[in-house]
This record gives structure tokens, C-alpha cells and sequence, in this order.
């Protein structure tokens, strides 16, 4: 099981600009990512959130860079699930998002917050969408990430 070993983090993000970009693809899964990285942002005393949903993962990443490169954020949360079919389309839509993420991240200098779910079955993305009887907050996790993330950068 992954999560073993998580950080608990504790973080003042009073202040921060934070955009939220979602898939739309598997409401449910979705619909759990988003209410955790709602609770996170609220825990860590952000309150200024702008959400954006997109049709899809593949779609994450210029969505994502078009927010970070606006000047208005802080930070971005990318939330998606991408569950494995009978086809290599998991593998390429899974290395896009990623890349894609990552790059942005990279050269714009504001956090990404990773909330993607590669996952083989729905049971699995289920377990880690934060919804009652998960075993795992993804959407919280990417959200607390992403705001640790801007606080650490502020002390370099």
C-alpha cells in the first residue's frame, strides 16, 4: 500500500493564491479529490482557491500552465485519474500528464501539486479519492504539497 512513510505536514498557507485544476473524467474519484484538497486549502488557512475543471488528464497540464503563468497564483493543484484499459492509451496519457506537470512546475517556478491517480482498476482510484472508506487523500495530499512547497521556496 502507498502512503506508508507520508510526511504530516503542518503548514501556514494564510495568504497564498492557490488554483485547483480538475479532470472530468470518473465524477465520483473526482469529486473526492476536490472535496480533500477543499479541506486541506481550508486547513492550511487558504482561502482565496479558484477551481477549474478540464475534460481530462491529458488536458491538465495546459490548463496548469496557462494558471501558473498568469502571475495570479501562488500555487496549482492538478487532480486527475487515469485508470488502466486494454490499450497503451493509459501509458501515454499517464507520461503526458506527468511531463507535462512536471514541466510547468519547472519553468514557471510555481508548485505543482501532483494529484493524478495512475491506477489499474476503479477499486484502486476509489481507495485513494479521500471519499468515506478511502484509505488514502490524494486530493488532500496534492494540496498540502503544493502549499508546503510555496512556504519552503519563501526560506530559499
Amino acid at each position: 500500500m502507498s502512503g506508508k512513510g507520508a510526511p504530516t505536514l503542518t503548514i501556514d498557507g494564510s495568504g497564498l493564491r492557490v488554483a485547483v485544476v480538475a479532470a472530468s473524467w470518473h465524477t465520483t474519484v473526482m469529486d473526492g479529490l476536490l472535496a480533500g484538497s477543499r479541506r486541506a486549502l481550508s486547513a492550511a488557512g487558504v482561502t482565496d482557491v479558484r477551481e477549474v475543471r478540464v475534460p481530462g488528464t491529458f488536458e491538465l497540464p495546459v490548463a496548469a500552465g496557462r494558471l501558473a503563468r498568469s502571475g495570479e497564483y501562488d500555487a496549482v493543484v492538478a487532480l486527475g485519474v487515469v485508470i488502466r484499459g486494454g490499450t497503451p492509451h493509459f501509458d501515454y496519457v499517464c507520461q503526458a500528464a506527468t511531463l507535462g506537470l512536471t514541466d510547468v512546475a519547472v519553468q514557471t517556478g510555481v508548485p505543482v501539486g501532483f494529484g493524478v491517480l495512475t491506477c489499474d482498476d476503479e477499486a484502486q482510484a476509489l481507495d485513494r479519492a479521500g471519499l468515506e472508506g478511502s484509505h488514502e487523500d490524494k486530493g488532500a495530499e496534492a494540496a498540502e504539497a503544493a502549499v508546503a512547497t510555496v512556504v519552503a521556496l519563501r526560506d530559499l
